[in-house]
Formats: structure tokens, C-alpha cells, sequence
């Protein structure tokens, strides 16, 4: 493996000083652009030094960002979307320039309940993906016939992929999220320990935390990301508007550097090495070996079974760090769907001010690279998680067809603007 090197300063002369960029993110697989960014030296080479910051929770990240102790962060792609709209608290106006990921989440669920579900549906238990939704409904309805406490599953953030996926997935299959299952927030690190101690019966989150259940003989994965909607958008770079908008310069070239880390990522030759950075203690602080499955795609599902998923987790392929505005529209039409956001605005206008591909075009011009000529993408696979495709043109209307939503979604009034 080669690695860049920092442009050398002539000899005994003084270096220049670099600008400090003040970094956050949550340990997962998919903050690996800004490791390798940082411990390969991308960033100095575009002028600047990443300063990285851990934290546990997403809700760090969001105050820490929004109080200004981070320049910028690895977020949830849906967090700027709803700190711009002001949702749930005062609006912070934040962008992203760029995606981070796409795949790396799956759904998880407890020993117990996996044994519940094969003697439901053994078929479609072990199809896993949308298939196993159908298992989970039955063991819903027979606990609601014996009379037995909702099932708590658990979700890293309200807005968040995992949320949306998670009761997509639910809904799939006739199970409504906020009335026949117990949802609840739980930060990654922490899911895990919530589901050996019973606190909850599965969960949604991003990787390694799914391998590292099923490395401790805790749960099985039942359905990957890559299963319910391939390629589909999970990780972003969020900034400060006003911060992006004083320093435009330079958070082109943050988006370089990332630019640069995620193409040295999504190089099969160089996964084992950025395996061994991840599992750092300052970084993921993982075994190695567990923070391979997903870099690799050789998945350990659980119950003796292994799978072979080339792209559980997407760094640049596939236009992967191209922040589509059609992924925005269609977070924003899960807010209307599950009763977030209750006040109509304009989701298009949303999308456009917060999904900055005009940073992200020029950013990847400056490395004599190529970027997607439009905004939106046609996402036919959507279907999978939305019942129908998603038409980035009429995301509103694309819920009314599905038989599943918030009694707070007033769609109607959303139509009228």
C-alpha cells in the first residue's frame, strides 16, 4: 500500500502553520473516511489538519456542533436535515457537503426471539431481508393475543437511517411502529450491552456493532441494509452553514481529502489495513477481526450461518460520497410519514439548502474527477423499503399509497403547498 505524502517544507525552513479542523464522530465503520483521512496524511496535503474528536451519542455530536466546539462532523444523514428545519429543538441551519457511506447498518435481533421467529415462519426467517419481517409480525400478533408486553426494539437516533429503515421494514410486514412495538433510543456503543441485559429485543445500527452481538453470542442479523434498499444513504459530513459559508475554501478541501480517503477505502487491498486502523482504541476499539466482516462483506449472520456481501458498506463506488438531494427528499418524506415534522414546508427547498452537491462537484474538480451531472437519482430498489417507488419528484405523494403512517402525518396539507 502507498501512502500520500505530506508535501515537504525546503530544508530549515520554517513550516507553514496548518488550519485545525475540529472533527466529530461516533465509533463505526463509517467514520473510517475521516480516520484514514487523518492517519494517511490526506488532510495536511490539502492544507489543513483534522483534530478528531470521539464521542458516545449522536446527541453530542448535534449539541457540540451546534454550540461550535466542531468545525464539522460524521453525522446521520438525516441530522442536518432536521437541526436546519429545527426539529425537535431551535433551528440550526447545517449542510452537508458530502456522503460519508452508503449500506452498513442491519437489524439484529436476541437469541430468544430469532428462536421465536423460526417457529413462526422458518422460510422467511431464513430468507432474512424483507422476509423476516413477515416471521417478526407473526410472533407480534401472537404476543398481543397471549396478552404479553410489546417487543422494545432499539434505534441509535429519532432521525436517523436506522429509524426510518427500521419501521419501514416493520411496516413492510403490518407491524406499526408506534402501536404494536415499544421503539426506543439507545447510542451504538451502548445497544449491545441493552440487548444482554434484556432491555431490549433487538435492534437497528451501523456496523460493527451487529458483528460484534453475534461474535458474543447475544443475536442474529435478520436483515442487512443491503438487503432492504442497495446503496442506500446512511453517513454525511455535516458543517455549520455559517461556518461553511465563512471558510468555503476550505471545506472544499475537507471534501477533497475525504474524497481521497474514501477511494483508498473502497480498494479491497487496502480493507485489512484500514481494519487495523479502525481498531485503534482512540478510534472503533474493536477487535480487528470482527471490524473486517463488514469491510469485507464475509458476514457472520448468526445461528451458523456466514454470508458474502460485497457491498454490505459503500465509501466511493457507486457515486457513494455524492450527497443526492433525491436521499434528502426522501428522509425528509419519512419525517411527514411518522409524524416528526407536522408544520408543512417545502421539501425541495429543504433539500437544496442543506444536500450541497455544488460543493461536493467542485471539490472532486479540483482532484480531476468526475461528478453526477444531477441531483436526483432514480431509486427503484427503494420499493423495498416504501412499498412502491419513490418519486423524488412527489416524495409526499409517494406516502399516500402505504397503509402504515402516523395519524399526525397530515399529507393533505403538505399537497396544498
Amino acid at each position: 500500500m502507498t501512502r500520500p505524502r505530506d508535501d515537504a517544507a525546503p530544508r530549515g525552513a520554517v513550516p507553514l502553520p496548518r488550519t485545525r479542523v475540529h472533527a466529530g464522530f461516533i465509533p463505526l465503520m463509517d467514520c473510517a473516511p475521516l480516520i484514514v483521512a487523518r492517519e494517511l496524511g490526506l488532510d495536511r496535503r490539502h492544507g489543513f489538519e483534522f483534530v478528531l474528536d470521539r464521542s458516545v451519542s449522536w446527541a453530542n455530536i448535534r449539541d457540540r456542533l451546534e454550540m461550535g466546539a466542531l468545525d464539522c462532523a460524521h453525522m446521520l444523514a438525516p441530522m442536518p436535515l432536521a437541526q436546519t428545519l429545527g426539529l425537535p429543538r431551535p433551528a440550526h441551519a447545517v449542510v452537508a457537503p458530502m456522503s460519508l457511506s452508503l449500506n452498513g447498518n442491519a437489524i439484529t435481533v436476541s437469541l430468544p426471539l430469532h428462536a421465536a421467529m423460526r417457529s413462526a415462519d422458518a422460510a422467511a426467517t431464513a430468507a432474512g431481508g424483507m422476509a423476516a419481517a413477515r416471521a417478526l409480525a407473526q410472533v407480534v400478533q401472537s404476543r398481543q393475543i397471549a396478552g404479553e408486553a410489546p417487543l422494545t426494539l432499539g434505534m441509535v437516533y429519532p432521525f436517523s437511517a436506522h429509524n426510518y429503515d427500521l419501521r419501514a421494514w416493520l411496516a413492510s410486514a403490518g407491524i406499526d411502529p408506534d402501536n404494536d412495538v415499544n421503539l426506543i433510543v439507545v447510542p451504538p456503543p451502548l445497544l449491545v450491552e441493552s440487548l444482554k441485559a434484556g432491555r431490549v429485543d433487538g435492534f437497528s445500527v451501523g456496523s460493527p456493532w451487529n458483528s460484534v452481538a453475534v461474535a458474543q453470542g447475544l443475536g442474529v442479523i435478520v436483515a442487512t441494509k443491503a438487503d432492504l434498499w442497495p446503496a442506500s444513504p446512511e453517513k454525511v459530513l455535516g458543517v455549520r452553514e455559517d461556518w461553511a459559508s465563512r471558510n468555503g475554501v476550505l471545506v472544499t478541501d475537507i471534501v477533497a481529502a475525504l474524497i481521497e480517503a474514501g477511494r483508498w477505502l473502497d480498494l479491497a487491498e487496502n480493507r485489512e489495513e484500514a481494519a487495523r486502523l479502525l481498531a485503534r482504541p482512540a478510534y472503533v476499539g474493536i477487535d480487528e477481526k470482527v471490524l473486517r466482516q463488514p469491510l469485507t462483506g464475509a458476514m457472520v449472520i448468526g445461528d451458523g450461518t456466514t454470508r458474502q456481501i460485497d457491498d454490505m458498506i459503500l465509501f466511493h463506488r457507486h457515486d457513494a460520497q455524492f450527497p443526492w438531494r433525491s436521499h434528502a427528499l426522501w428522509f425528509l418524506a419519512q419525517m411527514v410519514r411518522w409524524g416528526q415534522v407536522r408544520q408543512p414546508f417545502d421539501l425541495a427547498a429543504t433539500a437544496a439548502r442543506v444536500y450541497r452537491a455544488d460543493v461536493y462537484r467542485a471539490a472532486a474538480a479540483s482532484l480531476g474527477l468526475d461528478a453526477p451531472a444531477g441531483d436526483i437519482r432514480t431509486e427503484p430498489e427503494a420499493s423495498l423499503l416504501l412499498g412502491d417507488s419513490f418519486d423524488a419528484a412527489d416524495p409526499i405523494g409517494s406516502l399516500r399509497a402505504l397503509a402504515i403512517r402516523s395519524e399526525a402525518a397530515d399529507l393533505d396539507a403538505f399537497g396544498k403547498r
